[in-house]
């Protein structure tokens, strides 16, 4: 018996149809739920010696965790927290890139209660000052990596509630104290608390944030049944295989690996296979799923192209039975060649970091197509709504809409609160559904299509990028007067970020310029959102109340 069937009540392979799974997919969990207790310490006690987290330097090096480690590491890291102040209900920021420690403290953090707050390497002084102060963060558990520290003291005397700032890989930094030191030190004995210092399910567990048009990225918090929504997405999505090898691409930054490298998968028993690469690289990420024998994979579609770039005959993936995609757009000529070049069709799935897997292809009751998502995934009941809340026929697009009576009451898995806010919180959920801004349309067999966002949000080789940032930073750059940041289709990105750039008086477009302005943004705010085009004019369209209108400047790029 898996465990995840204690939740569900039955196995994957007794669901006879899409249909089965669909209407009668249920989760069910006590109040005081919690996945560091409920799941892997239940494994850690039942079945401590069975393989959990395959971890893989940059350098090759292996580390393996059982699930028996992964308890009495994380109740020694949950003792060493404690000892430092932390408590239930404290923001605790993380910027651990790929490292294996993320799996530790995270599951630390769930059995002390505190909120785990997870970010990207990437981010620079202001981007780590706004988080920070926007989440209360209390304490800050950073990669000694790169110059990621020195980023973060960039904010100092900007930071509202910082009280203590922890370094990796025993990195000396003034005013750092050294995690790994005092975790080594720690007592390994952990009681589960009780009363008021125990969990409940509908406690914070985790903030993510999301990049947004209008403003500074918005807090996205889940609560402590989150995890469990997962079962869809790692057990039925990814499909893995128990005691299997699982590998999905992503940095412990992004809410990717929430979804696919942490919950599903060891829910379904899969090994969790972590590689700590610098760079993507097509032909070394095809020798480690050679080498490791993965049976389920999943990246986005870029990396599946750049994959392909490579003669990928000469390796033997024959261990893998199950592959997934999700970030961007899978168009089919990279499903038709993969699956020329590996006998492996790719499943498709949709969602956000607000969601579990929303909308995917489900094996083996469903068939990928090429160009389109899938059928909503169960235990989740998904629309598509017209401006009016109105069903829209087939063919007609609309926005994905997944149906909840209210925020108090929402699906598994799906957002419990935008910024803490009862309000936005609300404006997400009207209507008795959550809205995710996204639009798609249903084909003639009832498969999903997706058409687009209907804001301005930039999906990027799996990033998602909002404007506002990348224009706050420009503003501030001497030449530049007015500008707007949209997304221009890429062949190998899906798209790239493009800004358009009125100048101020006494500057004149150039390569140079140009180069100065992308260096500029890269400098100032994370790397990846750079403008890969810059584009002078002398005016940005607008409306009547001088609204820059981003969909006209799309529209003539169409053009």
């Amino acid at each position: 018996m898996a465990i995840y069937e204690k939740f569900i009540g039955r196995t994957r392979d007794s669901f006879v149809s899409l249909q089965d799974c669909q209407e009668n997919f249920k989760i069910t969990c006590e109040d005081s739920f919690n996945y560091a207790y409920d799941v892997i310490d239940v494994l850690g006690t039942e079945k401590p010696d069975k393989q959990a987290l395959l971890y893989i330097s940059n350098k090759g090096e292996e580390k393996r965790f059982t699930f028996g480690d992964m308890k009495r590491l994380s109740d020694k890291a949950a003792n060493y927290f404690v000892s430092q102040g932390v408590k239930k209900g404290d923001p605790v920021l993380l910027v651990l890139k790929r490292s294996y420690l993320f799996w530790i403290v995270t599951l630390a953090l769930n059995k002390i209660g505190a909120i785990m707050v997870p970010a990207s390497n990437m981010l620079k002084a202001k981007d780590y000052v706004y988080r920070c102060n926007k989440a209360e963060i209390k304490y800050a558990l950073i990669t000694g990596d790169d110059e990621c520290t020195e980023y973060f003291d960039g904010g100092e005397g900007q930071y509202e509630t910082i009280l203590k700032k922890f370094v990796t890989k025993h990195k000396n930094v003034e005013g750092w104290i050294d995690f790994e030191e005092g975790f080594e030190k720690a007592d390994e004995s952990w009681t589960r608390p009780e009363g008021d210092a125990a969990t409940t399910v509908k406690d914070t567990m985790i903030i993510n944030f999301s990049s947004g048009t209008t403003g500074y990225p918005k807090i996205i918090a889940h609560d402590f049944k989150y995890p469990l929504g997962h079962i869809m997405t790692g057990v039925f999505w990814h499909h893995v295989v128990d005691g299997g090898v699982h590998f999905t691409v992503s940095d412990t930054g992004w809410a990717k690996s929430l979804w696919g490298k942490y919950y599903g998968q060891w829910m379904g028993e899969s090994v969790i296979m972590v590689y700590d690469f610098d760079k993507f690289d097509g032909a070394d990420i095809l020798s480690k799923l050679e080498k490791y024998k993965v049976t389920t994979f999943c990246v986005p579609p870029t990396m599946y192209r750049l994959m392909l770039q490579n003669d990928v005959s000469k390796y033997d993936l024959s261990s893998i039975v199950h592959c997934c995609t999700a970030g961007e757009a899978l168009n089919a000529d990279i499903f038709n060649k993969w699956k020329e070049a590996t006998g492996l069709e790719i499943h498709e799935g949709f969602g956000m970091s607000e969601t579990p897997v929303s909308i995917c292809t489900l094996y083996p009751w469903t068939k990928p197509v090429p160009g389109a998502i899938g059928f909503p995934a169960p235990g989740l009941r998904v629309h598509i709504l017209d401006d009016d809340g109105n069903h829209c026929q087939r063919g007609t697009v609309g926005e994905i809409c997944i149906k909840s009576p209210s925020p108090e009451e929402h699906p598994c898995g799906v957002v419990a609160s935008y910024n803490f806010s009862e309000e936005e919180t609300a404006e997400a959920y009207r209507g008795g559904f959550f809205h995710t801004g996204d639009l798609a349309y249903r084909d003639e067999q009832g498969r999903f299509v997706y058409f687009g966002r209907n804001d301005d949000v930039i999906k990027s080789s799996g990033y998602r990028i909002g404007p506002f940032e990348i224009e706050s930073v420009m503003l501030e750059h001497p030449a530049v007067l007015e500008v707007a940041i949209t997304g221009v289709p890429d062949p190998v990105r899906g798209f790239v970020v493009k800004a358009t750039v009125v100048l101020r008086e006494g500057f004149e477009g150039s390569p140079e310029l140009v180069k100065e302005l992308q260096n500029y943004v890269k400098v100032n705010t994370a790397p990846y959102k750079y403008p890969r085009i810059v584009e002078f004019v002398d005016a940005l369209p607008k409306t009547f109340s001088g609204k820059v209108r981003r969909v006209a400047i799309r529209n003539g790029e169409k053009e």
